[in-house]
């Protein structure tokens, strides 16, 4: 990109990487964004292409040229002149910009083969570029802190609820001691070695898991953890410093429940961590950082607002803050004395000793909220695969019954061979449609899931096709060839579970299978049937 200020235009040169690892200009697509003064306070914004006739669009990384004359244009005149504040603070506001890219693109190309062999079902790209852009801004607070207090040494750090370890596992290479924690083990850890410490442990917030002789603690989407975090930290010592990115939005006793509604439900959420900083006796600093996600603001606490001496004061007031945010119950709590009582509307819990109260507790008077709800070891599966077989295959067997039985058979000319198709397809009926005529048990099964009846229906693609809201009966002879329309990891894996399972058709359409034998991936009976491949990999391994 060349900015030149006196002539007012700005002129963006794509780049595209060859085999070799060159980059060329890629001509075609260069263009020019032009302000030009009218008269008095009158201006102009334009965009020039300067090979209109040959502009290559992707939809991706190169726009239309008509997004780039209508869209683009018509936004950067109403940002030009419009006075809105913004409600977050400018990006990278606390570091320095300049160095933050260097670091950033040193610790990209270091990392970026964590990519190709990410083996979590998230998004590699997303959660490896997200966590080097955090690491990268964290080692840049830090080399500065280090440089405002005289400091040789690198900061300890803790990540709480630290998810796949990446951040702990840069942070480490980087020269940080420190360790990730998190309730459940992730597949990638074993990848790291064993100079990345991570361990598999549930925070329980009280006593029991304060951290001394730690730096600094760290809340990278901690969820449950979040607002407990700037209070671990001030209860660990005086020096200990914390750093949280708020996503997902919960009180110290479960979900955070809104109570204003003048501001957005983030803007709200990340006012309530920063009220909890302050009262822990932080001055909670705020900063955007440079990452994918929307919710990317961070909240920092390195200074404290009062002298070593008054820490019992202090304690005391966040005991108080804590206690505030009761909603279900009244509760009242003495860290260092313990439980005191309880009192609720419905009478199950009435004491110390009620079993509902201090279940979660280790010891008396180590935990700091009795019924705190930390998430399970096991990752609760809500994508109808968990649903007992049985069940799915009546709910599929009763959907695709409906689908067929919905309209009389018609008979259609084969486009194939021009002879009439009596094979029956059904009828499309959308998702309430279908809904209506299920059972209202099913139904309540169905919407304990994520995604719900839907889900389940897109889970049997063999039989169902599911396309703008409404369900169809699959017809495999539409389906293209996978040879052409895959890569080639996909048509390996495609061509290891062929005839692996029975066709749905072949056993329950009242027409059988629309497709011969050799040509369905699916087994016409169980002499057809193959062992999957895959599971003798697996078996292997």
């Amino acid at each position: 990109i060349f900015s030149d200020v006196f002539n007012g235009t700005v002129t963006f040169l794509p780049l595209e990487e060859n085999s070799e690892g060159k980059y060329q200009i890629k001509k075609c697509n260069i263009y020019q964004i032009q302000l030009t003064h009218i008269k008095d306070e009158e201006w102009s914004v334009s965009v020039v292409a300067l090979f209109p006739e040959d502009w290559f669009s992707d939809g991706i990384a190169y726009p239309k040229l008509a997004w780039l004359g209508n869209e683009l244009l018509s936004k950067l005149a109403k940002w030009s002149v419009e006075q809105k504040p913004s409600e977050f603070k400018s990006t990278l506001s606390l570091i320095s910009v300049a160095k933050y890219s260097k670091v950033y693109q040193d610790l990209k190309e270091k990392y970026k083969e964590m990519v190709k062999v990410w083996p979590e079902v998230t998004n590699p790209e997303k959660f490896v570029y997200e966590d080097v852009a955090i690491a990268t801004y964290l080692l840049i607070l830090w080399e500065e802190e280090r440089k405002e207090k005289g400091l040789t040494k690198k900061q300890s750090f803790v990540d709480l609820g630290c998810g796949n370890g990446l951040l702990v596992h840069i942070l480490n290479n980087e020269g940080h001691s420190g360790r990730g924690i998190d309730v459940r083990r992730r597949k990638i850890w074993d990848m790291y070695g064993p100079e990345t410490h991570l361990e598999e442990s549930t925070i329980m917030p009280g006593d029991n898991h304060l951290f001394p002789d730690t730096d600094w603690l760290i809340g990278n989407h901690s969820d449950e953890l979040t607002p407990w975090i700037p209070v671990i930290a001030a209860r660990s010592s005086y020096s200990c410093c914390y750093f949280v990115l708020p996503c997902c939005f919960f009180d110290f006793h479960g979900k955070y429940n809104r109570r204003q509604s003048k501001k957005t439900q983030y803007r709200e959420y990340l006012d309530f961590v920063a009220q909890v900083g302050f009262v822990c006796g932080f001055q909670v600093e705020e900063d955007c950082l440079r990452i994918p996600s929307t919710k990317r603001v961070s909240l920092i606490g390195r200074n404290r607002t009062y002298p070593p001496t008054e820490g019992a004061l202090i304690d005391k007031q966040i005991t108080q803050f804590i206690n505030s945010r009761q909603t279900c119950a009244m509760v009242t709590w003495d860290r260092r004395v313990g439980f005191n009582h309880v009192v609720q509307s419905d009478g199950v819990c009435q004491g110390a000793g009620s079993e509902r109260c201090d279940s979660e507790a280790e010891t008396d008077g180590t935990v700091w909220m009795p019924g705190f709800q930390p998430r399970g070891r096991v990752e609760q599966v809500r994508n109808c695969a968990s649903l007992p077989r049985d069940f799915v295959d009546d709910v599929v067997l009763s959907v695709a019954n409906l689908l067929l039985n919905a309209a009389p058979q018609k008979s259609c000319s084969d486009t194939h061979g021009g002879n009439v198709d009596t094979w029956n397809r059904g009828e499309s009926l959308s998702l309430k449609e279908v809904a209506e005529h299920l059972n209202k048990e099913t139904l309540k099964r169905l919407k304990s899931e994520y995604g719900g009846l839907q889900t389940l229906l897109k889970n049997n693609h063999q039989v169902f096709e599911v396309l703008n809201g409404r369900v169809h009966i699959r017809d495999w002879r539409k389906e293209k060839p996978s040879r052409t329309t895959k890569p080639e990891v996909k048509r390996r894996l495609s061509d290891e579970a062929f005839k692996t399972r029975l066709c749905w058709f072949f056993i329950h359409h009242p027409d059988g299978c629309s497709l011969p034998s050799e040509s369905c991936p699916y087994a016409h009976g169980t002499e057809e049937l193959r062992q999957s491949q895959i599971i003798k990999k697996k078996k292997h391994l």
